[in-house]
This record gives structure tokens, C-alpha cells and sequence, in this order.
């Protein structure tokens, strides 16, 4: 069980490769050697599938010799032996060659796997305009149907009409295409995905000129992404004849849009590997129904394809993925990216919010400010909003409601911030209304008793959301909320009159490690002078707590993490269980493979020291059993009536009017069980 765990296989994962040979100019030997070796190091490396460049086994560049009997009769004789020396390699081999048929000659893909031919795929496409000549030489494989081919002595499927699928333990389905052929403007992998390829197959020669990487790069990727699938594309490389053209061996893995995996160009004789990700695929096809909807409406444009089946079996024993996995999803480590994406997170916050404050004919925001990470940057936004709208700062009112566990440091930092924006500030100290209610209540803290229960807790709560909803009324304004994507996804808030409800918030699609980084993009951005970027970071160092329960005897303060969990673990497991909904064991291993060493793989930029730490297996699987029960079983009622705020990212929001509905009387049995049954304890 725990080897099973442990092996990318059993995740939906797929190690796949793009190879660069070697080669020599019209010498079959050679290159048939120096494939070999690369299929070999493919397979020690657990491959499922192997791509070679096109015309790999004669070369690309030899013109008229392609019409030699002899070079042609040692391409034939190299598919025979690598055919036999395929016997005991795991991967599925797909090598470019001339072959030929009924008398002519095609540019072709030959798929080998454990002794076999499973099938021959010729090009369509034939370029036929500046350096390239191939319609001198090879047939056009457009119309190739249902055919058969001799190839090193066996008669196999032959045409541009197959998909090749693995009925082994490690289920998928690939298409081959042959360099051009992604270049038109429907490539023949089009067809194949929406017949249901997963991995879309490219041999290429492709010389290199400037800027033509960078071509092949987009065109691979946007294939990958409008196809939803992978895409391997591997191009001729060194070696090849270099007298009127170069070659620089690019090769990549694509999926969904996303380079996974690059080679070093101007090399050879190496593998671009990467894991792909099927379960991912497979997800983004089903939620994107538009996608199903193209397969039916294109059926009648393409031929049906011939499914040429084989079994692809996963190694035994425990294998590592070899995939950057965020360990952050909603936090990209690269801080290019990170800037972009808190630019927009923060300027669709207060597109939203201006937006609701001029349609509402409301003058003023109300927010309270407590001195916290959500507070802090709803208060921010306010800011930019009045400053968008051309309204005078002193529009937005910002209360601090104290209550019995309201530290000094957190109330000194609230009013600090709210004279650093320029709002109009006032404090209700709750305590008095509170002892009230409770005594109401018949609570024993009332009478003295040192009860700090749910209801002590909610009482604060409550209280502070009433008088900032009653304080809207009273001063013609909107409640502008502060809780963000986790707490709503752990059910960490205060139902109704509490601070899961208000007029509109701006935090409802934020997660919490994001707003971190929001909060530190506003403190850089010039926007602030020096003393309040000061007072932001002081918030960001606060240790986070709702400061409802007064501290122990050993000034210890209530942790919000030590009972819900570390954001950065549970913002994890929110984003992988409803952006893509997969099951608890493939979450615990991408957060194993993401959390597991904190040595390896990128942080974000500006992340506290103390931040940058490692979690085992144990932990990973106890807080994920936490976050199973309290999203699935407890929490969801709160986000069915959750208000109106705007969607901010990819990862989703959890509103029952955009990317998450689900019943409020649900229950966690499944996740939990699969999580038990699934992953070690350790």
C-alpha cells in the first residue's frame, strides 16, 4: 500500500518524454544505436511513452537519398531491430521514418511497444514552400484510411485515422501527428482529442531561425490548452545535414497550456521528461462541457478512428513526481507572475466595489477594522475605491469593536491604519452589550465563570456584525465584508449575523495566503508612504486569531491555525479539491511532493523565514482529514447564503452562483473513507 502511495502512477499521472538523437546524415545504424540508448534511458527512468524526431531513423535532411533502395531497406531492417530490442523496455517508442506503400513513399510515424507494431502514422500536411520540398519526395497521408502497411516484416494498422489506447493499469490514449501538421490551422490532433486523445503526439524536424522557438513554444502550448490535453513535441537536432539550414533539438512538454518540461537546445542525445497530469485533463474536459459539445457538432467533419489497443502497466515500487507543484496554488512563486496576479486580484476588488457602491446609491463604506490580515486589506481597497471614485476618504467609515480578548498590539495597529488611509474612525467597545446578552443568555460567563464556548465566541461576533449593518443603515452606506476564500472553505465565520454576511465582500474569493501577498504588494507599491508600509508589515508578523477567547494563564493567544489547520497546507487542499475535485490520496500526494522537503522547489518572494517549512505525510494527512470534515459535513450551509463579492482567480470562488454548489445537509463519508482506505498513515 504504501509503495502504491508513493508512485506518481497511481495518481493519474504519466511520465512521458521528448527525445533528441544524434543522428547521422543517411545512416540508419547509427541512428537506430542512438535511439536505442535514449529508449533505454526512458525506460530505467519509467516512462510510459517516448517521442523521437521526425524522420529520426534516416534523418531529415538527406533530399534525393530518401529515393535510395539501400538506405530505405536499413531504415526497414533498423524498425526490425528496435522492434526486437523493445521487448523488454517499458516505455511506448514513437520514431520517425521513411516507409514505403503501394509504391510510394511516406513521411511517417512508426509506434513500437514491448515487440510489437501497434501502428504507422503517416504526415498529412507537406510543406512545400520556402527551404522545404517534401511533396518532391514523400505522399500526402490525407486520405489514409483503414489501410495496412509492411513494415520490418509484420502487416500493421496503417493510416491517420488511429488512436492508440492502453487497457493496462496505467489507462490513457495518444495521437500522432508529424511536425506541419500542428502548423495548419485545424491540426489532425484536433480531431484526435475531441475522439478523446489525452496526450497529443509531435515529430518534428523544424529548423531553427530567430525567433522561431519561441513560435514552436506558443503553438504547442495554445494546442495543448485549446485541445486540453499534452502535448509532446520533439524536433531534429544536432547531427542533421546543415547545408543550407540548422537544427536546434527543441523539445517540450505542454498540458492544458503550461510548459511542464524544456530542453537545453543545440545539444542532443537527451530527454525532456515530464509527468503528466491525466486526472487534470480529464476533469478540465468534463467541467468543460463546451468541449463535449465541439465533439458532437464536429463529428461529421472527421472519420472515425481505428482504437489500436495495448497495455501499459505501471513499475512496481514507489516513484517520485518530477513536476513543480506549487506549493502555494493560489500564490505563484515566481515573482513576475505574483506581481501580475496581485495587480489584478487588487484592482478587481475595487472594480467590484466601486461598481456595488454607485449601482447601490450608497455614500459611504462601513468595514470594521481589527487589526488583521483581512481587515487590513479591505480597508485597503476602500481606499482605492474612494480614490477612483473622486470621494474624500473621510466616505469610508472604519469601526474597531473590541471585545474581552482584543489584544492592545492588534487595536493600536487598527487605529494606526485607519489615520494612515485617511478614514473616518470610531471604536464601540462590545464588551458592555456583550456581558448583556450572555446575562440574557443565562451564560455562565455572566456570572463570572470562565466559560469561553462556541456561544461566548459568537456572541462577539454577532455583535460587531450588527452594529456595523445597523451603522450602514443609519449613515446611508454598505457593509463592505472582510472574510476571505479559507475561512469560508474551513466554515472558520460566524453564520448571519456575523462576519460571514455583509453588503458585499471584496475578500470572498481571496485565500488567505493570498491576501498576504496583496497586502505586501500595496506596502511596495508606492502608493503608501514609508511609515504605513511599516504598519503593514507589523500586520502581516501578527500571528493570526479571531481574538475571541481571553489568552491562558501562559499569555498564549487563541490560534486560529492550531485549530483549523496552517493556512498554507489547508488553502492546498481547498484549491485542489474544488478547482479539479480530486480524491483526498492524490491531494495528500501533491502535497507530499509540493510540502514534503523545504529545500526543494521555489518560494514565493518576501515569505518570512519562519513560513518556509516542511510538513510530513502524518500532518499532511491529519490536517486533510480536518479540512475534508469541515468542508464537506459542516460548513456548507454558510456558503449556500454567502453575499455577493467578486470572483478573483482560477482557483475559483465558493459562491452557489458561480464555481461551487453543493448541498448544505451533505456529509464527508466518502472523502473520508477514500482517505483512510488510500493514504498511510505515515
Amino acid at each position: 500500500m504504501s509503495a502504491d502511495f508513493h508512485s506518481l502512477y497511481s495518481h493519474d499521472f504519466l511520465r512521458v518524454g521528448a527525445a533528441v538523437a544524434r543522428v547521422e546524415v543517411g545512416d540508419p545504424v547509427h541512428n537506430l544505436a542512438a535511439t536505442l540508448e535514449l529508449a533505454r534511458k526512458a525506460d530505467a527512468d519509467k516512462l510510459g511513452l517516448v517521442a523521437f524526431p521526425e524522420l529520426g531513423l534516416s534523418a531529415y535532411a538527406i533530399d534525393d537519398l530518401l529515393f535510395q533502395d539501400a538506405l530505405l531497406d536499413a531504415v526497414d531492417a533498423a524498425i526490425g531491430d528496435l522492434l526486437a530490442a523493445s521487448h523488454d523496455l517499458m516505455p511506448v517508442l514513437v520514431v520517425g521514418a521513411p516507409v514505403r506503400c503501394d509504391g510510394r513513399l511516406y513521411n511517417a510515424a512508426v509506434i513500437i511497444h514491448r515487440g510489437e507494431i501497434l501502428g504507422v502514422v503517416p504526415k498529412t500536411y507537406l510543406p512545400n514552400y520556402r527551404e522545404f520540398y517534401e511533396r518532391r519526395h514523400f505522399t500526402s497521408g490525407a486520405g489514409v484510411i483503414g489501410r495496412e502497411i509492411d513494415v520490418a516484416g509484420r502487416t500493421v494498422p496503417f493510416g491517420v485515422d488511429l488512436l492508440f489506447r492502453s487497457t493496462g493499469s496505467v489507462p490513457f490514449t495518444f495521437h500522432v501527428e508529424i511536425c506541419e501538421d500542428v502548423w495548419v490551422p485545424i491540426p489532425p490532433s484536433s480531431a484526435a482529442a475531441l475522439a478523446g486523445a489525452e496526450v497529443l503526439v509531435n515529430l518534428s524536424a523544424s529548423n531553427i531561425t530567430i525567433g522561431k522557438a519561441r513560435q514552436r513554444r506558443l503553438l504547442c502550448a495554445s494546442q495543448s490548452s485549446r485541445a486540453m490535453a499534452a502535448y509532446v513535441y520533439t524536433a531534429a537536432g544536432p547531427g542533421e545535414s546543415t547545408t543550407d539550414l540548422a537544427w536546434d533539438g527543441q523539445a517540450g512538454v505542454f498540458e492544458l497550456g503550461e510548459a511542464l518540461a524544456e530542453s537545453e537546445r543545440f545539444a542532443g542525445d537527451l530527454i525532456a521528461v515530464a509527468d503528466v497530469d491525466l486526472g487534470r485533463i480529464r476533469q478540465e474536459r468534463m467541467r468543460g462541457n463546451t468541449f463535449g459539445d465541439c465533439a458532437e457538432n464536429e463529428a461529421h467533419r472527421t472519420y472515425d478512428f481505428r482504437w489500436i489497443d495495448f497495455g501499459l502497466d505501471a513499475p512496481e515500487g514507489p516513484l517520485a513526481l518530477r513536476r513543480v507543484v506549487e506549493r502555494f496554488p493560489y500564490v505563484p512563486s515566481d515573482p513576475v507572475l505574483l506581481r501580475e496576479d496581485c495587480y489584478e486580484a487588487y484592482n478587481i476588488q475595487v472594480e467590484g466595489l466601486a461598481k456595488r457602491l454607485q449601482a447601490s446609491g450608497a455614500e459611504r463604506a462601513v468595514t470594521g477594522v481589527s487589526g488583521g490580515l483581512d481587515s487590513t486589506q479591505a480597508l485597503l481597497v476602500c481606499a482605492r475605491v474612494m480614490d477612483k471614485l473622486g470621494w474624500p476618504r473621510d466616505r469610508i467609515l472604519a469601526y474597531t469593536l473590541p471585545g474581552f480578548a482584543t489584544s492592545a498590539g492588534t487595536k493600536a495597529n487598527a487605529w494606526a491604519l485607519i489615520k494612515a488611509i485617511g478614514a473616518k474612525g470610531e471604536e464601540i467597545d462590545i464588551r458592555p452589550a456583550a456581558t448583556q446578552m450572555l446575562g440574557d443568555l443565562g451564560h455562565p460567563f455572566a456570572g463570572g465563570a470562565p466559560v469561553y464556548d462556541v456561544t461566548f465566541e459568537n456572541v462577539q461576533a454577532g455583535l460587531r456584525t450588527d452594529y456595523l449593518f445597523r451603522l450602514a443603515n443609519q449613515h446611508r452606506g454598505i457593509v463592505v465584508g472582510t472574510g476571505d476564500l479559507s475561512e469560508l472553505g474551513l466554515g472558520w465565520c460566524t453564520y448571519g449575523v456575523g462576519d460571514q454576511m455583509s453588503h458585499y465582500n471584496v475578500n470572498s474569493s481571496v485565500s488567505k495566503t493570498l491576501i498576504q501577498h496583496l497586502i505586501r504588494f500595496v506596502a511596495e507599491s508606492g502608493d503608501v508612504d514609508a511609515d504605513t508600509a511599516k504598519l503593514l508589515e507589523a500586520i502581516l508578523a501578527t500571528e493570526i486569531s479571531p481574538e475571541l477567547v481571553p489568552a491562558g494563564a501562559d499569555g498564549a493567544i487563541q490560534s486560529t491555525e492550531a485549530v483549523i489547520g496552517p493556512y498554507a497546507l489547508q488553502d492546498f487542499n481547498l484549491y485542489y479539491v474544488t478547482r479539479y475535485g480530486f480524491r483526498p490520496s492524490k491531494v495528500a500526494f501533491l502535497a507530499l511532493s509540493a510540502w514534503g522537503d523545504a529545500a526543494k522547489g521555489p518560494w514565493p518572494a518576501n515569505l518570512p523565514d519562519g513560513a518556509r517549512r516542511a510538513y510530513d505525510l502524518a500532518e499532511i494527512r491529519g490536517w486533510l482529514k480536518v479540512f475534508l470534515t469541515r468542508f464537506f459535513a459542516t460548513s456548507q450551509f454558510k456558503r449556500s447564503a454567502m453575499p455577493n463579492g467578486p470572483k478573483i482567480s482560477s482557483g475559483g470562488s465558493l459562491s452557489p452562483r458561480g464555481d461551487w454548489r453543493a448541498p448544505s445537509d451533505g456529509n464527508a463519508r466518502v472523502w473520508l473513507a477514500e482517505l483512510e482506505a488510500r493514504v498511510p498513515a505515515g
